[in-house]
């Protein structure tokens, strides 16, 4: 499992790779956070349940960043460990995470949304799930 960004003009792109689906969210939502901040810097402090359900397992993905984004900010929460399950399109998840720090976490900047633009979802030859999308910041 890894995580990992990727340049797109003057936005950031996050992406998972895993072992099963859910694992490659789980990546992509640590790459997420670590456009705002380092993850491992994250405390497990308090945990949030969150749920989507889409048609396919891109707009799925696309949604579970969001609906992080949209935790993170109305909490005040970043998130630095994570728990999905996805079956038939639905994704149950936990996020662990702590209300932000602004002297230790040093957020670099907020992310705003995540988009269609790079969106997919896909295994490799060898096996491996990919999950990535561009991040507007």
């Amino acid at each position: 499992m890894a995580w990992e960004h990727f340049a797109h003009g003057s936005d950031i792109g996050v992406r998972g790779i895993g072992a099963t689906l859910g694992e490659a969210f789980e990546q992509a939502a640590l790459a997420l956070t670590g456009v705002i901040t380092e993850p491992a810097g994250v405390a497990a402090r308090t945990a949030v349940e969150i749920r989507c359900e889409a048609p396919d397992d891109e707009l799925l993905f696309a949604d579970w960043l969001n609906a992080l984004i949209y935790e993170m900010s109305t909490r005040n929460m970043l998130f630095g460990r994570f728990a999905v399950a996805i079956e038939d399109h639905r994704l149950a998840a936990t996020a662990w995470g702590e209300t932000v720090d602004r002297e230790r976490h040093r957020p670099a900047v907020e992310v705003k949304g995540a988009t269609y633009t790079a969106l997919s979802v896909a295994r490799r030859g060898d096996g491996a799930w990919i999950a990535q999308c561009v991040v507007d910041v």
